[in-house]
């Protein structure tokens, strides 16, 4: 087996050195109260509400296509607010994605609609720095223990986020549950590689009955084989590509095509 990083492991060791830098530069008591007060949209409400939800998600880049789009964020907000999207994902990782927290704050801005920052959360630091301008954070199980998982959990609730807890096997699934994650996100994309198989989904869905899923990656139209017959008619779906949702007669989403 090769030593070699993978992907996650660059994405994580760069977001660790970000958070060092949100620790030295941030008085961390300040943000942690600038995040209570910050008044959240209430993004797993909105997963909930009848009907197949889609999460439409912004971001420049990616690892696994490269250079995506250079529309501006929060135009590409709105446009997706208007044709029926439930919630917004805002990528905020500046190096892989080129993202930023002006892309999250322009966005949210622009539209009604709760937004998750979709980040690499590694330090509780960040977690706050979501809460004062986010309704939800992304939280990847494969970077946590038991423990710790529970507790950003917690921090992320205290504070009014809703906690986006991603999983991609059966190990993380069971983490997810045992830390008490509400809504779980099922990464059909492998981050360790980047490929993408959509029987992670129908594999992992039975074992998570009672959580709020997210089908996330590789999710194209309603009709994508086998997800939005898991999903059923409370569950959403999120991607970069096109994907409609049942609680509107209006048109699908248009995402872009790369």
């Amino acid at each position: 087996m090769s030593d070699r990083p993978t992907v996650l492991d660059d994405l994580t060791a760069a977001a660790l050195a970000r958070a060092g830098e949100l620790q030295a530069s941030t008085d961390l008591d300040n943000l942690y109260q600038e995040a209570l007060l910050f008044e959240k949209r209430d993004f797993t409400a909105t997963l909930r509400a009848p009907g197949l939800s889609v999460i439409a998600e912004i971001k420049r880049a990616s690892p696994s296509v490269g250079f995506i789009s250079d529309a501006d964020p929060a135009d590409w907000g709105a446009r997706y607010e208007a044709e029926g999207a439930s919630c917004l994902s805002v990528l905020t990782e500046p190096d892989r994605f080129k993202g930023s927290l002006q892309d999250l704050d322009n966005v949210r801005e622009r539209v009604a609609l709760p937004v998750l920052r979709k980040d690499f959360t590694v330090d509780e630091a960040q977690v706050l720095e979501a809460g004062t301008r986010a309704d939800a954070v992304l939280l990847i199980a494969a970077l946590f223990d038991a423990a710790s998982l529970a507790r950003y959990i917690s921090l992320a609730v205290e504070l009014g986020l809703t906690p986006l807890v991603e999983v991609h096997d059966e190990a993380e699934a069971d983490l997810a549950l045992e830390s008490g994650a509400q809504v779980i996100g099922v990464n059909n994309r492998d981050l360790r590689d980047f490929t993408v198989d959509l029987g992670t989904f129908e594999r992992l869905a039975p074992r998570l009955a009672g959580a709020t899923l997210v089908a996330e990656s590789g999710v194209k139209t309603p009709r994508t084989p086998g997800v939005c017959e898991m999903l059923g008619p409370t569950r959403c779906s999120s991607g970069r590509r096109r994907c409609a949702t049942r609680r509107s007669s209006r048109s699908s989403p248009r995402y872009p095509d790369k």
